[in-house]
């Protein structure tokens, strides 16, 4: 069962993308803000770059670089997958996560060129706010699968090649 972690734990990040997006596409207007409480509001902004909107201004070749870049990244992903994602749970689940989430942008990508941003977080420490860049679900999944490597590293299941699968 451990072999199909990483693919099940990525289509539901996919699905839940997918959800996300759509409900927001239904109710909020691009350019649009709705905050659900102090330091979280939804909006809905159109990411040309990559992480935190970098390359965001560049032109059609950067576009397609960048567009060459993630499919790329998805490929190399899934082979990850293959070849670590039994060694344990821990690294199944982070290795979906990020597959997950590296597909469901890649998805937007391909569907409207960007991709959709919707979650936006900050903080108020005395008279200056501070802002995070906004995000969406498959963002959220690719950090946390990221934070599960490192912590799986740390447990010491080690994804060399000459690990054995672990009994987790």
């Amino acid at each position: 069962m451990r072999g199909y972690i990483p693919w099940i734990t990525a289509v539901l990040v996919v699905i839940a993308d997918r959800v996300t997006k759509s409900i927001l596409l239904a109710r909020i207007e691009p350019g649009g803000w709705v905050e659900v409480m102090p330091g979280l509001a939804f909006t809905h902004v159109h990411n040309r770059g990559i992480a935190f909107s970098l390359f965001a201004d560049g032109g059609s070749l950067t576009r397609v670089f960048l567009h060459l870049l993630i499919f790329t990244s998805v490929v190399i992903i899934a082979a990850m997958v293959v070849r670590h994602g039994h060694h344990s749970r821990l690294a199944g689940m982070a290795f979906g996560l990020i597959l997950g989430g590296a597909v469901g942008n890649l998805i937007d990508r391909i569907i409207y060129g960007w991709v959709i941003d919707f979650i936006h977080v900050w903080a108020r420490i005395g008279a200056r706010p501070f802002s995070w860049p906004d995000f969406n679900v498959a963002d959220a999944s690719i950090s946390v699968g990221a934070v599960l490597l490192i912590i799986n590293e740390l447990r010491g299941h080690r994804l060399d090649a000459d690990h054995a699968p672990d009994s987790d």
